[in-house]
């Protein structure tokens, strides 16, 4: 119990890195990339290429796969979303998910289907265990490096938003954009870095969960819904929500496929509903602004 209780929440904290540059740009920026999922394939995908070919450790992969997958993000943004930040939302969501099916193709065209393999360092492989009989913790090293990373960003986000001048520009650039401009904040720029940052996230998530999750062409589309189900159950108007929420799926998706296996991702499905309908804002909603 206690082994898969540790599982969910390295699970959870997978998705809540993958997650939280949607929710950033969902309700921050007040945008729907739905294309989100690619950019956390561009990361798995940069991290398997270059250990694969380059022989690039591990470690230097993933900040590698963050920084390009925020100039990729940075480069889309000044491109082709910025023009769709005033457009209705239907307009955003077709577009996004349009990008989404053209770098399932590219990926599918120029890699192959074929799903791709990360070798871990030796010292992630391994496995330890605590305890005895029906209270054993067994703790993958991996899973172990996964929740301390992303713990580390979690803290590091969280800050950056609530305690940093950018953060408060960007909370202000959000709220009325124009009265924003006026007092000398380059909103552009703040939703460029945004973006990108959001955008390098999902690649480190990508990277990341390549090993856990796989990672084939179809990632995107695959994860596509999970990431929907962390932003619409924590809600979109902090990083404490969507935490909570991945956490919460994360144990739910773990414990239901070990226990009721034939249900499959039902359990997570059917929790969302639950929580949607007795808080259909999400678990956290912020007041006295715009979300």
């Amino acid at each position: 119990m206690l082994t898969i209780l540790f599982d969910g929440i390295a699970y959870g904290m997978l998705l809540f890195v993958l997650a939280v540059g949607l929710s950033v740009t969902m309700g921050l920026m007040n945008f729907i990339n739905l294309a989100h999922g690619a950019f956390a394939m561009v990361g798995g995908y940069v991290t398997v290429l270059a250990m694969q070919h380059l022989g690039v450790p591990f470690l230097v992969c993933l900040p590698l796969a963050f920084v390009i997958s925020a100039l990729l993000g940075a480069v889309l943004e000044r491109t082709v979303y910025r023009p769709l930040y005033n457009k209705p939302h239907l307009d955003q969501v077709l577009f996004s998910i349009g990008l989404t099916f053209m770098a399932v193709a590219a990926v599918d065209y120029f890699v192959g289907s074929t799903q791709q393999i990360v070798q871990l360092p030796a010292w992630l492989k391994g496995r330890t265990e605590i305890g005895s009989g029906a209270w054993t913790l067994g703790m993958g090293h991996y899973r172990l490096f996964i929740i301390a990373v992303c713990a580390a960003l979690t803290v590091g986000l969280q800050y950056v938003l609530s305690r940093t001048r950018f953060g408060s520009r960007l909370r202000a650039a959000v709220d009325d954009q124009r009265v924003a401009a006026g007092l000398g904040i380059n909103v552009n720029i703040v939703f460029l870095a945004t973006f990108a940052a959001g955008s390098g996230l999902a690649g480190l998530g990508g990277a990341l969960g390549a090993e856990v999750l796989g990672l084939d062409p179809s990632f995107p589309l695959k994860f596509m819904i999970y990431f929907l189900i962390v932003v619409a159950v924590g809600g979109t108007s902090s990083i404490t929500g969507p935490l909570l929420a991945a956490l919460l799926l994360g144990v739910a998706d773990v414990a239901g496929k070990y226990y009721i296996p034939k249900m499959g991702a039902f359990i997570v499905y059917f929790l969302m509903i639950l929580i949607l309908l007795w808080r259909p804002q999400g678990l956290f909603v912020r007041r006295g602004g715009s979300a």
